[in-house]
């Protein structure tokens, strides 16, 4: 039986340049990283790791990570502007607004801004 999501990660071949948009584009932490072929970063909600050991998909991304952000479309921008490739613009549904980025290895990353309900 299934108790929990130990861990979701995505396999990189140039792991300076992945651990540079992780760390300094989307502002993740660093908390693992028994050596120099896996580190892991932990924000609330799960763990999250990348790893040179696996071989990346073809043509790029074939999971996708979702983050919840404070400013979807402000972060969306910001990226955009560094030269991030943008696969969705920000778009609204129901209960959230969401955009999907790429990261410097192809994968889909996928920003989330849960809709807050009006009190």
């Amino acid at each position: 039986m299934i108790e929990r999501i130990a861990f979701t990660v995505y396999p990189v071949t140039d792991m300076k340049r992945a651990r540079r948009f992780y760390e300094e584009e989307l502002g993740l932490t660093l908390t693992t990283r028994p050596h120099d072929v896996w580190v892991e970063y932990d924000p609330p909600g799960g763990c999250f790791a990348l790893t040179t050991t696996m071989k990346p998909a073809a043509g790029g991304g074939g999971g996708v990570i979702a983050f919840e952000v404070e400013d979807v479309d402000a972060l969306t921008e910001k990226l955009r502007a560094g030269g991030t490739t943008v696969k969705m613009a920000p778009i609204q549904t129901p209960v959230c607004r969401m955009a999907v980025v790429a990261d410097p290895e192809g994968n889909a990353v996928l920003l989330h801004q849960l809709t807050r309900k009006q009190t």
